[in-house]
């Protein structure tokens, strides 16, 4: 068994959300449109539109949930994790970290998975380049389950050499 990957710390909330907000926002500025990590090679974009409260997309799904885009709501966790992304991004080939591919809505997907944090990156393969797609916590057992089994079938079913 290989070392824990370790992640950056979170970001604590203060109690005051436009502070706690400004912060969050300003490690995904630095993080994702000031310089721009790399994933194997490949830069990655963002995606900007449609802007949400003057918010980038990618900063909305990655600090903000639910199912219908317009009344997505943020999330303490997922914000407070937003120094996670890009170290997961950039460091994806070490052995710790569990990471795949899957087919979501006819795109390719890729899935970079920490096991001790439950933190699910998730990145949108557009051939060309990249894009982080969201970030979040799994916080139910079947839901981490039904991960490691894609991942174990994906594993077998692309074993190189």
């Amino acid at each position: 068994m290989c070392d824990v990957f370790q992640l950056p710390p979170k970001i604590e909330f203060n109690g005051d959300f436009k502070t706690f907000l400004d912060e969050v926002y300003n490690v995904f500025k630095i993080d994702f449109i000031d310089s721009k990590p790399i994933f194997n090679g490949k830069r990655l974009g963002l995606k900007k539109m449609p802007y949400v409260d003057g918010f980038e997309a990618t900063f909305y799904h990655l600090t903000h949930e639910g199912k219908v885009e317009q009344d997505r709501k943020p999330n303490l966790e997922r914000m407070a994790r937003i120094p996670f992304p890009r170290p997961l991004i950039e460091n994806s080939n070490h052995p710790y970290l569990k990471v795949w591919r899957n087919e979501r809505k006819n795109e390719t997907r890729i899935l970079i998975y920490h096991t001790e944090e439950k933190y699910l990156a998730v990145l949108a393969d557009r051939g060309k380049y990249i894009l982080p797609w969201t970030a979040y916590l799994i916080t139910y057992p079947n839901q981490e389950k039904k991960l490691m089994k894609e991942y174990e079938v994906y594993k077998s079913q692309n074993r190189s050499g």
